[in-house]
């Protein structure tokens, strides 16, 4: 009774009515094609054909049935109040297959338990604080670098720095830039991979594509087997606090350790993974603020206020809330995830739809967070929306600020760019930190202005934003 309450005022589309239950509205499709071309092809703009026509939508590609869904509470349902009724499913476990299979991305039921327990003490508060000035003082020396360059590749340089964040702070190493390389290279190979006409070729079948991905993935592994060597004849394991050393110690409650296999897959899941997703929400951070002046003095402002003639420090950061309101609206227009897979692991119905345990869900981030059900003007970069308004309401109910008065009453998950319920992204603090962090110190010492004028975001592994070309300056 409250799920049909909830579908029927807040303006869902297509709901059944109350106390019966149907198939999903379904697109026709080519035939033996349906609709992989559109959905290999369109990547978000697909996405946004298809939730033009519901909140749960069926439709074919790839030989797999999909129901993407676009309502907040059915998103909440599937990864929060129901979340024992789904699973992470095979369309994205074939993903893992390739990368990591038992990297803590990809497994499901006990292991991923035991793995989330044992990796979590890396996570905590208390830890990721630790992190603050490590993250800081690696930002500052890529600003300096950038400043030198004059003009920067965005895209790649927010890799490089993310990257260099993540080895310094959850393993506690620098790599050097060939073995950065060697990082990003993997996941470049891997973006390829996975994209475009390469997803409808034969396995067997050895194109370029899969080629480079084998090669390049192979180079990754003798580098993850050196770090893990070089800690094993260093200090060894035990003798840091960090990530790398949680996985090689760490015991689980029946007293065993992760084998060299799975080790190896839980350090590619973090290497690859973790940087990437950031280096994406950092591309698109600076190419918004770049490209609005307004939004940018008012951080200047914020800047000069807390920080003074000083970096941020971790004690900065509740202080610094438009910074915090940069980082959560680029993170809503452009999230790096840009959609949640789940698969049901029986047949069930959700909001009044029968689903089948084959049906893939895809959970549409990036439309539900443009959904102009949910977001006033929903397609313009407002920081000031996740502000208070401090200037109370004018006679339409909104505040001076344009946004709904009662924005409270959002739902919940119209806004996850960090996904939800057991399965959060376990990095979800530690990339927040980092990219506030990022954010204050390199505004603080540079000045950007946009050499790409607009950006074309395509469906990858993330929500990749191509080349993104800055003119950098110092500002000091």
């Amino acid at each position: 009774m409250a799920e049909q309450h909830s579908l029927q005022e807040s303006g869902r589309r297509d709901a059944p009515a109350q106390g019966t239950a149907r198939s999903p509205p379904t697109l026709d499709g080519l035939p033996v094609l349906d609709h992989t071309l559109s959905l290999l092809r369109g990547g978000v703009e697909f996405g946004d054909s298809v939730a033009a026509h519901g909140d749960v939508v069926r439709f074919d590609a790839m030989g797999m049935p999909f129901v993407a869904v676009y309502d907040p509470e059915l998103v909440q349902q599937v990864l929060v109040d129901r979340n024992d009724e789904f699973r992470k499913g095979d369309y994205e476990t074939s993903l893992g297959e390739l990368v990591a299979p038992r990297g803590l991305a990809f497994t499901e039921g006990e292991q991923w338990r035991r793995d989330r327990q044992l990796l979590q003490p890396a996570f905590t508060p208390r830890h990721v604080q630790s992190f603050a000035d490590t993250m800081v003082a690696r930002t500052a020396s890529a600003a300096d670098d950038w400043a030198a360059e004059g003009t920067v590749d965005l895209r790649e340089s927010a890799s490089a720095l993310t990257l260099d964040i993540l080895v310094g702070t959850l393993f506690d190493i620098d790599l050097d830039a060939e073995r950065g390389q060697v990082v990003r290279e993997a996941m470049s190979a891997l973006a390829d991979r996975i994209s475009g006409a390469s997803t409808m070729v034969p396995e067997w079948l050895p194109t370029p594509a899969k080629r480079r991905f084998d090669r390049r993935m192979a180079a990754l592994d003798e580098m993850v087997e050196a770090l893990v060597r070089e800690r094993r004849a260093g200090d060894g394991p035990g003798s840091r606090d960090d990530l790398l050393d949680t996985l090689l110690a760490a015991e689980y409650p029946d007293g065993s350790t992760m084998d060299a296999e799975h080790v190896r897959d839980q350090l590619v899941t973090f290497l690859m993974a973790g940087h990437e997703t950031t280096a994406v929400a950092l591309t698109y951070i600076l190419w918004l603020l770049a490209g609005d002046s307004t939004v940018r003095d008012r951080l200047d402002a914020e800047i000069a206020t807390v920080c003074g003639g000083s970096d941020p420090t971790f004690a900065d950061l509740p202080a610094l809330e438009v910074a915090e309101a940069v980082v959560n609206e680029a993170l809503r227009l452009y999230p790096p995830v840009y959609a949640i897979y789940r698969q049901p692991v029986a047949d069930t119905v959700l909001g009044g739809y029968e689903l089948q345990e084959d049906q893939t869900l895809i959970l549409g981030t990036y439309q539900i967070h443009r959904d102009d059900r949910w977001w006033d003007d929903p397609e313009r970069f407002r920081p000031e929306r996740w502000l208070d308004a401090g200037g109370g309401e004018d006679e339409d109910g909104e505040d001076e600020n344009g946004e709904a008065a009662d924005a409270e009453d959002r739902p919940e998950y119209a806004y996850f760019p960090f996904g939800g319920g057991p399965r959060h992204c376990i990095g979800m603090r530690f990339a927040r930190m980092e990219l506030q962090l990022a954010l204050v110190t390199l505004a603080r010492r540079l000045d950007f202005e946009r050499v790409t004028e607009t950006v074309e975001p395509s469906a990858k592994v993330t929500l990749d934003p191509g080349t993104v070309r800055l003119r950098v300056r110092d500002r000091r």
